[in-house]
């Protein structure tokens, strides 16, 4: 894979208890959202070539969503943390990238000033949430084609140990986010393969017990109601580092908690 890698792993959900066990869900601070750290220039000058090459893979909606849009556009605008420098209708990033600010293409310009990808979440009239747009550059072996404007239990096919029970207990979770309590989780497996990774449902997935994994790939996972809309922002912050580069205490975790491994 092209390595781009953060040098140490801020949180290892399997060294903690709370985070451990499915969903394994927190309370998010917000001024702890979005996040920068020194994998930020290398993940960055990779989502600037995935808008520009192959948008169509990486950004999608569906009608439901527009108005919800808009709203995160405003919404990540505001909240951008320190280091980034906003003038003129431009955003310097913090890797000294200069981005021109366009309204018209809030998914792309969102998706090239932040880590995380960003997911819009939205009741479909019949109870359940589905994923109604997205930014998506760093798929964890999934394709957004085959999941837009899906429900969460169909999102999640065919992930087997996404029960019908799991998907219900998801589902009024999702119900339960409220604008006031944003949440937040993660989730960890050993990997060797690149950030951009969309895997269609039918495709052998990679998780032979043999060979080489030299990585630990990990997603933090917001979910944060937006005021306006009311859609659930699913948003999450990758990170991929090396075996080696984990602290010893997450590593004795590792050895005591063992996490699966896949793509």
């Amino acid at each position: 894979m092209t390595e781009v890698l953060q040098s140490s792993l801020p949180f290892a959900p399997w060294a903690d208890a709370l985070t451990r066990r499915l969903p394994g869900i927190l309370p998010l601070d917000m001024a702890d959202w979005l996040q920068v750290d020194d994998a930020y220039a290398g993940q960055m000058a990779l989502r600037d070539s995935l808008i520009a090459e192959r948008e169509a893979a990486v950004v999608g909606q569906v009608s439901l969503a527009t108005q919800a849009i808009e709203e995160l556009y405003d919404f990540v605008l505001a909240r951008l943390p320190a280091g980034f420098a906003r003038a003129q209708g431009a955003v310097t990033r913090p890797d000294g990238v200069t981005l021109a600010l366009d309204p018209s293409r809030p998914l792309q310009t969102l998706g090239r000033l932040v880590q995380e990808d960003l997911c819009l979440m939205q009741e479909d009239g019949a109870g359940q949430h589905q994923l109604s747009a997205a930014v998506l550059c760093f798929p964890a072996g999934w394709t957004l084609a085959e999941k837009l404007g899906r429900p969460l239990m169909r999102m999640h096919s065919p992930v087997a140990a996404y029960t019908e029970d799991l998907g219900r207990r998801v589902q009024r979770l999702m119900d339960a986010v409220r604008v006031e309590t944003p949440l937040w989780r993660a989730n960890a497996h050993h990997s060797r393969a690149a950030l951009f990774n969309p895997l269609r449902e039918d495709a052998p997935k990679d998780t032979v017990a043999q060979g080489a994994m030299p990585y630990i790939r990990s997603e933090r996972q917001c979910l944060i109601r937006l005021p306006v809309s009311r859609a659930v922002l699913f948003s999450i912050h990758t990170y991929v580092v090396r075996l080696e580069d984990l602290s010893a205490e997450q590593t004795a975790a590792l050895e005591a908690h063992p996490i699966h491994r896949a793509l």
